[in-house]
């Protein structure tokens, strides 16, 4: 009986804890948070335009590797595949197929990390436009943390 109050102990913590976890976060148009401003919904799989999580207000899901249009995850459906550093257009990993990389705070587009590439630059909770972290830069705003993946998605 000690051991199973122990089990279920441990698991309502754990469900706890997921609970938390999952609240959704929602992606800001500019520096501020206010509800107005918001651009997106990320539930941890799927963003959604807007502030709701309503399920045809879907444009993108999230497998830890792929960036799917829509609700489904059909091979069909991917716009892009993550490999932890750089961001590639469609379902394979070839170097020709490097749309960003990402690394050093900033985000290069195409596949080298030479200064003139930078694009876009993160603290990871702001967006800005550039190699700066100007605050008159900043492009979007987040609450919690959100996949880079899909992060860039949005902004290409």
């Amino acid at each position: 009986m000690k051991h199973l109050l122990t089990i279920l102990f441990i698991l309502a913590s754990w469900l706890s804890s997921n609970e938390t976890m999952a609240a959704d976060i929602h992606i800001y148009k500019g520096s501020y948070t206010y509800s107005s401003d918001i651009l997106y919904t990320w539930d941890g799989k799927h963003l959604y335009k807007g502030a709701y999580t309503y399920s045809s207000n879907i444009l993108y899901t999230w497998d830890g590797k792929h960036v799917y249009k829509g609700p489904y995850t059909y091979s069909s459906n991917i716009l892009y595949t993550w490999d932890g550093k750089h961001l590639y257009s469609g379902p394979y990993t070839y170097s020709n197929k490097i749309v960003v990389t990402v690394g050093n705070n900033h985000i290069y587009q195409g596949a080298y990390t030479y200064s003139s590439n930078i694009i876009l630059t993160t603290d990871n909770k702001h967006i800005y436009k550039g190699a700066y972290t100007y605050t008159s830069d900043i492009m979007l705003t987040w609450d919690a943390p959100i996949p880079t993946a899909v992060l860039m998605t949005i902004l290409l």
